[in-house]
Order: C-alpha cells, then sequence, then structure tokens
C-alpha cells in the first residue's frame, strides 16, 4: 500500500484550480497564486505540500506549500472554505504543463473535488516533471 502521508505529518495534495465555466488563462501569473478556496472544510492543514493542477487543461503546473489553515467565510455560499498557499514552481505557460497523466494521476478521479490526497510517488513524479517543464 502506498503511504498518503510523509515524515512528520506532511500530507500531499492535488489542488484543482480553474473549472469549465471559469478555466484558467494560458498564462500563469505566479503572484495572483495565494489561496485556494473548497466547497466543504478541507483536510488540508499548514505545512502540507500540494501539486497545482489546472482542471480544463488537465495539466499539472505547480508546486505550492500550504501556509494557512483552512477558514470559512459563512457569507459565501460556494467555496467558502479557503487557505492561504504559497507557490514554489510555477510553469508560466500551460502549453508548456505536463499532462496530469505522467504522474500518475488520472482525471476521472478528480470529478467533483477541489483537492485529492496524492501518494509520495505521485507527488514527486509531479514536482519533477513541473520543475523539469518550468526551466
Amino acid at each position: 500500500m502506498e503511504s498518503l502521508r510523509r515524515g512528520a505529518g506532511v500530507t500531499y495534495w492535488l489542488l484543482v484550480r480553474g473549472r469549465g465555466e471559469r478555466p484558467l488563462d494560458r498564462d500563469i501569473d505566479e503572484a495572483q497564486i495565494r489561496t485556494q478556496g473548497s466547497t466543504k472544510r478541507p483536510s488540508v492543514t499548514a505545512g502540507d505540500r500540494a501539486i497545482l493542477y489546472a482542471a480544463v487543461w488537465q495539466a499539472i503546473f505547480g508546486v505550492a506549500d500550504v501556509v494557512g489553515e483552512p477558514e470559512n467565510d459563512p457569507t459565501t455560499s460556494r467555496w467558502a472554505w479557503r487557505y492561504a498557499i504559497r507557490p514554489v514552481t510555477v510553469v508560466a505557460d500551460l502549453h508548456d504543463a505536463p499532462p496530469v497523466e505522467a504522474a500518475g494521476i488520472f482525471p476521472q478521479s478528480l470529478w467533483r473535488h477541489s483537492h485529492i490526497r496524492l501518494t509520495d510517488e505521485q507527488f514527486e513524479a509531479a514536482r519533477k516533471l513541473i520543475e523539469a517543464a518550468a526551466k
């Protein structure tokens, strides 16, 4: 069985960004990557690591650190949960971003999710692909 946790409680995540009705632009502005939203309370905690996934593009384009705990905004009906993230490595042009399948992650498992847990192996494969594409 592949481990979903690593070291001192760090969990790896795939964070889904952009949706069918609001896909990400081709050009990624790293300065705009500051928070991640979720419809339900996420299991994500500060100190976790994440791979950023462009849903419509079906591509992975960034490595990020989770730097804040999830907070709820009761005045918001959709995406009421938010937490701070900090990009570490970003592919600036989604045309250069590797397909999510190359890291052993399959898009059909992402349907209707804002985030999913990754194994150590999936995270490392994705991280290496993103770092190579970002050069």
